[in-house]
C-alpha cells in the first residue's frame, strides 16, 4: 500500500469488519440469487463521494488485494483511490481488460465493453461492473427472465441508454462467459448476472 494511515482524513471502513462484511456479503448474495430484486444493505457504511453507500459497501465487502479494480474517470479521485488502497489493498488498474471489478456510471457507453468475459474453461475469470445510478426506480420498465426469477421480474433503472438491451443481449449470448452487473443507488443495489435475459 502507499503508507496512508487512518488519521490522514480517510473515510472509515467497516466498524466491525468480520461481522459487517459477512452481513453485507449475505445481502449481496441475496441480490445475485434474485436478479432484479432491489436489496437494501443493512447498516451500510458511510459513502465515499462520489460513490454511494451501496457501492462503498460492495467494495469493502468483495474487493481485496487479489481483485484488481478499474475506476471510471468520474470515480478516479484521490479520495476514492486512497480509500480503496487503504481499506482493501486492491490494485487500481488503468485498463478495463486488467480488472476483475469495475466502477462506472451509465455515462459509460458501451457500458461494459473491454472488461474480461472469462473463457469456457474459466468463466469465473470475468469481471463484475458496479454501475452507479441516480435511483433503482422510476425508469423505463424492462423485463428480466432467467435463473433465480420465478417467471419474470421487472427493473426500472433511470439513465440507461437506448442501446442497453441490445448490449445486454450480446453479453448474454456469451454465457457461461460474460460480464455481471450490479446497479447501486443510495444504500440499495440490484444485481444483473450474465445469465439473465433483458427485454423491453
Amino acid at each position: 500500500m502507499t503508507g496512508i494511515t487512518a488519521s490522514d482524513g480517510l473515510a472509515p471502513g467497516l466498524a466491525d469488519p468480520a461481522h459487517d462484511s459477512q452481513r453485507l456479503f449475505r445481502a449481496i448474495l441475496d441480490a445475485f440469487a434474485h436478479p432484479g430484486r432491489i436489496v437494501a444493505l443493512p447498516e451500510a457504511p458511510a459513502a465515499v463521494a462520489p460513490m454511494s453507500q451501496a457501492a462503498t459497501a460492495f467494495i469493502l465487502t468483495l474487493i481485496d488485494r487479489d481483485t484488481p479494480l478499474w475506476l471510471a474517470p468520474s470515480f478516479d479521485t484521490p479520495a476514492v483511490r486512497d480509500f480503496v488502497r487503504f481499506h482493501t489493498g486492491a490494485a487500481l488498474v488503468a485498463f478495463e481488460a486488467d480488472a476483475l471489478f469495475g466502477l462506472a456510471s451509465t455515462e459509460r457507453c458501451p457500458l461494459f465493453d473491454g472488461f474480461p468475459i472469462g473463457n469456457d474453461a474459466y468463466p469465473d475469470r470475468s469481471a463484475t461492473v458496479v454501475v452507479e445510478v441516480p435511483s433503482l426506480r422510476g425508469g423505463p420498465s424492462l423485463t428480466l427472465r432467467g435463473p433465480g426469477i420465478d417467471g419474470q421480474a421487472q427493473m426500472a433503472i433511470p439513465g440507461l441508454t437506448d442501446d442497453f438491451v441490445q448490449e445486454r443481449a450480446a453479453n448474454h449470448a456469451l454465457f457461461p462467459c460474460g460480464v455481471d452487473l450490479v446497479f447501486t443507488a443510495g444504500s440499495e443495489l440490484l444485481a444483473l448476472p450474465r445469465s439473465i435475459v433483458v427485454e423491453r
